[in-house]
């Protein structure tokens, strides 16, 4: 379905969108104040592209720009928007039902929203190159955190043309994505693209990975057609040119939307303990016959994970890549903690210095 043939009822111009019934009893009382209903499926400078019963409107944010940037527009948002004037403004987005989050590269302990309402997370891992388990990990991590279904899609598949080779490679990423679907895919042959198809027809999925893992590639084969700009990877590393530059929001033919995002240079964690925990289940689970409830798994008596790696049964990189992330996560929870305190201390010296103000003028009039 394009954008360009919505029809006037929202229910059946938006359903294609992921518009349902729980959406429209959300969006009532903005319906009651005569606003439109539509998706996000771009953000751009302080404005967006929602589609629309009417069609893809323009829209400024301003409305909607908190100080919290997790809490600022961003693709997949259902959102409340004028039905006229110019320029038209987003009045309000509805509360999301699952957010991507990732931490920012600055030194502020904030987190970017990647994508909003997301059914499946397709993580993308090139074949051209030596897998990075660590960092699908990490993606791992943030999916699930994120309240979606992770996939993890080995893409360049015609790359590795020993059956036997490949089946190692899946069988090493299954390892570190248990309870996760791993499909190997090819654009060139057409490989798996049918089964990836199927999977992201039911709902909306976002597309993720670094850049050159192939994301436009697939992306072009969902949607049948060459309309994300593809640019050739280098041959020394397997990265490519971040082609996307924003995230976008594309109706897929065979149902569900997709939305495609750049390619991530840094993938790091914010707040996604819960993420980890999933990841990495089967050390979880060891970890609950520890002797003492506060192990670390460092060196401690009747450590259950340490047996279990002794005994061969639980891979060392595993673990060392468990306690990479909770470290980087416990630090992050900790600069965000201390930021909100800060906050909060600024935010009441503020009040406390308005509150002498005004009883000074109230004892200066009497």
């Amino acid at each position: 379905m394009s954008f360009s043939s919505v029809s006037s009822d929202p229910a059946s111009a938006l359903a294609a969108f992921g518009w349902d019934e729980a959406w429209a009893a959300e969006f009532a009382p903005y319906a009651e104040q005569g606003l439109l209903p539509g998706r996000v499926v771009r953000v751009d400078r302080g404005q967006c592209d929602i589609v629309t019963a009417d069609g893809v409107v323009r829209a400024d944010t301003a409305f909607v720009t908190p100080h919290d940037p997790l809490r600022v527009i961003c693709t997949g948002d259902w959102a409340a928007v004028e039905t006229a004037g110019n320029p038209r403004y987003v009045k309000a987005y509805l509360p999301r039902r699952t957010a991507f989050v990732r931490s920012t590269s600055s030194q502020r302990s904030e987190g970017q929203i990647l994508a909003a309402n997301v059914d499946h997370a397709v993580i993308a891992v090139s074949l051209a190159v030596e897998l990075d388990l660590g960092r699908i990990e990490r993606f791992l991590a943030l999916a699930w955190e994120s309240g979606a279904q992770p996939l993890v899609v080995l893409t360049k598949a015609d790359l590795v043309p020993d059956p036997v080779t490949l089946g190692h490679l899946v069988q090493d990423v299954e390892t570190a994505a248990p309870g996760v679907q791993v499909l190997t895919v090819s654009s060139v042959t057409g490989e798996g693209t049918d089964v990836l198809a199927a999977v992201v027809a039911g709902g909306t999925s976002v597309l993720l990975g670094i850049s050159g893992a192939g994301k436009s590639t697939l992306a072009n084969a969902l949607l049948g057609a060459d309309v994300m700009e593809v640019q050739q990877t280098r041959e020394v590393d397997g990265k490519g040119r971040h082609t996307t530059t924003t995230r976008n929001l594309l109706a897929l033919p065979g149902g569900g939307v997709l939305i495609d995002t750049p390619g991530l240079r840094g993938v790091g964690l914010w707040d996604a303990g819960t993420g980890v925990g999933q990841v990495f289940a089967e050390i979880e689970e060891y970890a609950g016959s520890c002797r003492f409830h506060d192990c670390a798994h460092e060196a401690e008596p009747g450590c259950a994970v340490l047996a279990a790696v002794d005994a061969g049964a639980l891979p060392e990189r595993r673990l060392e890549s468990y306690r990479k992330l909770l470290r980087e996560n416990q630090r992050i929870v900790a600069k965000t903690d201390a930021r909100l305190r800060s906050e909060l201390r600024r935010d009441w010296r503020l009040k406390s210095a308005v509150g002498r103000a005004n009883y000074a003028a109230k004892r200066g009039r009497g």
